[in-house]
């Protein structure tokens, strides 16, 4: 997102079509565990708004570090550092939510992780990066729902392996297959 007021819309839209879809307020909209209803009418509730999807698609199998393959924590903050690394200068200044609590051990060497990586004097990827609860953040969800689209897309098995992506693709400005 550019606008910070555009993210409280989405926000705002998100809380909305739960209500629409009679939903209690405390569902959390999880791609893995919705109808394909409810992905559908998730992704075009958001389809609307002024937002950019950039995505890094690893497929696990071809990892060869022993440690990424066997140290969540270490595949995701290296993900997340690739992802941001090679945004070809569009993510400055970047105020970062990511999925998950961890212990305050993991969550403090992550963000330090991430500054480090990627923060310097002349350029500053990251303002600030906190770990959010999804429950609790409509955004985090709506990032597991654009996930999950792309993640189905690369699937072939499954019938509905191109609906949901073709849904938000007008707002996909890179996706990187890992190599």
């Amino acid at each position: 997102f550019s606008d910070d007021l555009e993210v409280e819309r989405v926000g705002v839209s998100i809380k909305e079509l739960k209500r629409a879809l009679k939903f209690p307020d405390e569902v959390e909209f999880k791609f893995n565990k919705s109808s394909r209803k409810t992905r559908e009418s998730f992704l075009k509730s958001i389809n609307g708004f002024d937002f950019r999807i950039r995505s890094l698609v690893i497929d696990k199998r071809i990892i060869k570090s022993d440690r990424l393959k066997n140290d969540k924590n270490s595949f995701y903050s290296y993900a997340i550092k690739l992802l941001l690394k090679n945004s070809g200068g569009s993510i400055l200044n970047a105020k970062i939510r990511i999925d998950g609590s961890g212990d305050r051990v993991f969550r403090r060497r992550f963000l330090t992780y991430l500054r480090k990586q990627l923060n310097t004097k002349q350029k500053k990827v990251i303002k600030n990066c906190k770990l959010v609860d999804s429950k609790n953040n409509a955004l985090i969800q709506m990032v597991d729902m654009i996930a999950g689209s792309i993640k189905r897309f690369y699937d072939h098995s499954k019938t509905d392996s191109s609906i949901y992506k073709n849904i938000v693709k007008k707002h996909i400005d890179d996706e990187w297959k890992f190599r």
